[in-house]
C-alpha cells in the first residue's frame, strides 16, 4: 500500500500572527573601528615619515663616520704591523740575504703607506690604495716573521747538534785523557819493569889475594905478604838488557868496615847515596854471559880480617864477595 503527497483539501490551521516590536541598531563598534583604523593610518604615516627622515640622516652620518673610521681604523692596523715589523727586525738585527731584501720591501710599503694616512685630506681612492699596501704589508711581514722562525728553528737545532758534538767532544776528551793517564801509566809500569829486569846480575865471584916478585904473581892466604886482589865474576845472559857499555860499581870495604879509597859516588835504588872504590866499564852482548876481571891494590899494606866486595848496577846490588886475610905464623908462612 502506497502513500502519495498531495495538497490536502482540507485546509491547515495556521499560527496568529504576533506584534511585532521595534528593533535598535548599534553602531557603536563600527565607529570604534573606524576611529582605530584612522588613527593607526595616521600613526602609521607619522612613523614612516620620520623614520624616512632619520634614515637619510643615519645614512648621512654614516658615510661621514665610515669615511672617519676607515681612515682610523687602517691606521691603528698600519701601527699594529709597524710594531710586529720593528719587533722582528729589533729581535734579528743582522738580516741577511733574502731577509734583508724582505725588510727593505717592508720599510718601503711602510714609508708609503705613513704618507697616505698621515694626509687628512686623504681621497677614497689613496685610502684604498693605502689598504691595499697593508694587506700586501701585511703579507710580507707574515712571511718574514715566518722566514725568522724558521731560521730560529733551525738555529736551535744547530745549537743543540753543537752543545751535542761539545758534549761529545768533552767526553772524548775525558776518555783521551784516561786513556793517556792509563797509557803513561803502563808506559811508566813497563819501563820500570824493563828498568828491573834489564838490571845485570854477577855470579861465580872470586877474589884472590895475590904476591907479586917480580914479573911472577903467586896466590897468598896472607896480609902481609898480599900486594893485591884480582877479582873475577861473570855477567850473566840478560835477554832484556840492551847491548852496549855497563857500569859497574865496585865497593870494598877493609875488616875494620870502612871504604877503600873512594873514586866516585852513585845513587843507590833507595836513595842513598854511596861511594865507590872502582869504577869498570864492560862492553855487554845481549843474551849472553861475559866474564870481568880486574886488579885492585889499597892505599896501604892489608890488614888481617875479612875484606868484603860489593858490585853495583843501576843502582841495585848484584853481586857479593869475601876474601879473608890471614895474620903470617911464626915461620912466616
Amino acid at each position: 500500500m502506497s502513500y502519495s503527497q498531495y495538497p490536502s483539501a482540507t485546509p491547515q490551521p495556521q499560527p496568529e500572527p504576533q506584534p511585532n516590536k521595534p528593533q535598535k541598531k548599534d553602531n557603536r563598534n563600527l565607529i570604534y573601528a573606524l576611529l582605530a583604523g584612522a588613527l593607526v593610518l595616521t600613526w602609521g604615516y607619522l612613523i614612516y615619515s620620520k623614520s624616512e627622515g632619520n634614515k637619510e640622516k643615519i645614512q648621512y652620518v654614516d658615510r661621514i663616520v665610515k669615511d672617519s673610521l676607515d681612515q682610523t681604523l687602517l691606521q691603528a692596523k698600519f701601527d699594529f704591523l709597524s710594531g710586529k715589523a720593528d719587533s722582528i727586525t729589533i729581535n734579528n738585527q743582522q738580516l741577511q740575504g733574502a731577509l734583508a731584501e724582505k725588510k727593505a720591501d717592508i720599510d718601503r710599503l711602510k714609508k708609503s703607506i705613513s704618507k697616505t694616512l698621515s694626509d687628512k685630506n686623504a681621497s677614497k681612492a689613496q685610502l684604498a690604495e693605502a689598504q691595499k699596501q697593508i694587506a700586501e704589508l701585511q703579507g710580507k711581514i707574515e712571511g718574514l716573521f715566518a722566514e725568522v722562525e724558521k731560521l730560529k728553528a733551525e738555529n736551535q737545532q744547530l745549537t743543540a747538534s753543537n752543545d751535542q758534538l761539545t758534549t761529545e767532544k768533552t767526553q772524548l776528551t775525558t776518555e783521551k785523557t784516561e786513556l793517556q793517564s792509563n797509557l803513561d801509566k803502563t808506559k811508566e809500569e813497563k819501563a820500570k819493569v824493563e828498568d828491573l829486569a834489564s838490571t845485570l846480575h854477577a855470579s861465580n865471584i872470586n877474589v884472590t889475594a895475590m904476591q907479586q916478585k917480580g914479573s911472577r904473581e903467586k896466590e897468598t892466604s896472607t896480609a902481609k905478604r898480599a900486594d893485591f886482589f884480582k877479582v873475577s865474576f861473570d855477567i850473566d845472559e840478560n835477554r832484556v838488557a840492551p847491548s852496549g857499555t855497563k857500569s859497574l860499581m865496585v865497593c870494598i870495604y877493609h875488616p875494620d868496615g870502612s871504604l877503600s879509597v873512594s873514586s866516585g859516588s852513585f845513587v843507590d835504588r833507595d836513595g842513598n847515596t854511596k861511594q865507590y872504590t872502582n869504577k869498570v866499564d864492560i862492553n855487554y852482548e845481549q843474551g849472553k854471559r861475559l866474564p870481568v876481571s880486574f886488579d885492585w891494590k889499597p892505599g896501604s899494606k892489608f890488614e888481617t880480617g875479612d875484606y868484603k866486595i860489593e858490585i853495583y848496577n843501576n843502582g841495585f846490588k848484584i853481586g857479593e864477595g869475601k876474601k879473608t886475610l890471614k895474620k903470617a905464623t911464626f915461620l912466616g908462612l
